[in-house]
C-alpha cells in the first residue's frame, strides 16, 4: 500500500517559465537512467526481495523516494511551461528571442499531455521498462544501482549548467546531493552484504569451481596500447595475469547451411581471401 502526501520533498518553483528547459528536463524524468527508471528499478528490486529486514526496507525506502522525484520534476515541468504555447506562441510574432524559445520546446507536452510533462525523455522517446535492472541477486542489482545513480547525477550535473534560473537551480541542488547519497548508500550496502556473508565479491558466486580454470585470471590484449597492463590494481594486487599476444582459441566462426525454406544466400565452403591455404593456392597459380 502507497500513501500519497501532497507536500512535495523539494520545492519545484522556477524563477520564469522556459518551454526549452522544459523539454531538456524530460530527461530527468523518462531518460534511460532517469527518475522513472530508478523508481521502477527499486520497486521491482524490493517486490522481488526474498530476504525481509534491513536490505529489503532500505531498497522500498529509496523507491518511494524516487516516486516522489518522479512527481518533483513533472511538476517543475508543469510550471516552466506556464503560458506555453497558448500566450506565449502570441507573443513570438513580435519577439524573435521568444519565438526561438517556442521553436525548441517539446511540441508532445503541449499536444499530449496539455502544458505538462510527459513520461519521456528529451527526445520524446517513451520510457521503456527494459531500462531497469532487478534480477533477484542482491549484488548484482545492487552494483547497478550504483551506477544508475552514478549516470543519473552526471545528467543532473549537466543540466545544472544548462540554467541560471535560481528555482531551477534550487532543485537540482537538492537532486544532486540525492544522488550522492545513494550512490554512498548502494556501495555500502554492497560491502554490508559481503560482511554478512550473503554475497562475494562475484556474482554469482556459484560455479567457481566448474568453470575453466585457464581463462579466469586472464586480461586479453586485443587493442592497440600496451599501458593496460600497468594497471597493478586489476594485475598483480588482483592475481590477474594481462596476455599481451593472445591467440585465438576457436576454429571460423562459419555458419551452417541454411535451411532452403529461408532462401539464404549459400555456396560451399570457399577459401578465405588471406588465409594460410588461400595464399599457398595463390603462390600456386603464380608459379604455374
Amino acid at each position: 500500500m502507497f500513501r500519497h502526501t501532497k507536500l512535495l520533498q523539494f520545492e519545484a518553483k522556477p524563477e520564469k517559465p522556459d518551454a526549452v528547459y522544459a523539454h531538456k528536463l524530460q530527461e530527468l524524468i523518462g531518460g534511460a537512467f532517469g527518475e522513472m527508471t530508478v523508481t521502477m528499478q527499486y520497486l521491482f528490486q524490493g517486490w522481488n526481495c526474498r530476504i525481509e529486514g534491513k536490505y529489503k526496507d532500505l531498497i522500498m525506502d529509496t523507491a518511494t523516494e524516487e516516486i516522489g522525484h518522479v512527481e518533483m520534476l513533472a511538476t517543475m515541468v508543469a510550471r516552466l511551461l506556464e503560458g506555453a504555447p497558448a500566450t506565449a506562441t502570441a507573443e513570438a510574432v513580435k519577439d524573435p528571442v521568444m519565438a526561438a524559445m517556442i521553436g525548441g520546446m517539446d511540441v508532445q507536452q503541449a499536444i499530449v499531455a496539455g502544458g505538462g510533462a510527459l513520461p519521456a525523455d528529451s527526445n520524446g522517446y517513451p520510457w521503456n521498462g527494459r531500462y531497469i535492472v532487478a534480477s533477484g541477486n542482491l549484488l548484482a542489482d545492487f552494483r547497478a544501482n550504483a551506477a544508475a545513480e552514478a549516470q543519473g547525477r552526471l545528467q543532473t550535473a549537466r543540466l545544472y549548467n544548462m540554467t541560471d534560473d535560481p528555482g531551477v537551480k534550487a532543485m537540482l541542488k537538492f537532486n544532486l546531493a540525492r544522488d550522492t547519497v545513494h550512490q554512498k548508500q548502494w556501495l555500502a550496502a554492497i560491502e554490508e552484504l559481503k560482511a554478512d556473508g550473503l554475497e562475494g565479491d562475484i556474482v554469482p558466486d556459484a560455479l567457481l569451481d566448474e568453470e575453466d580454470q585457464t581463462h579466469n585470471h586472464t586480461i586479453w590484449h586485443l587493442s592497440d596500447g600496451p599501458d593496460g597492463a600497468k594497471g597493478a590494481s586489476w594485475t598483480t594486487d588482483a592475481g590477474i595475469e594481462y596476455l599481451m599476444d593472445p591467440e585465438p582459441l576457436g576454429g571460423p566462426g562459419t555458419a551452417p547451411k541454411p535451411d532452403p525454406a529461408l532462401f539464404g544466400t549459400y555456396a560451399p565452403l570457399q577459401d578465405a581471401k588471406g588465409t594460410a591455404k588461400g595464399k599457398a593456392k595463390s603462390v600456386k597459380n603464380k608459379l604455374t
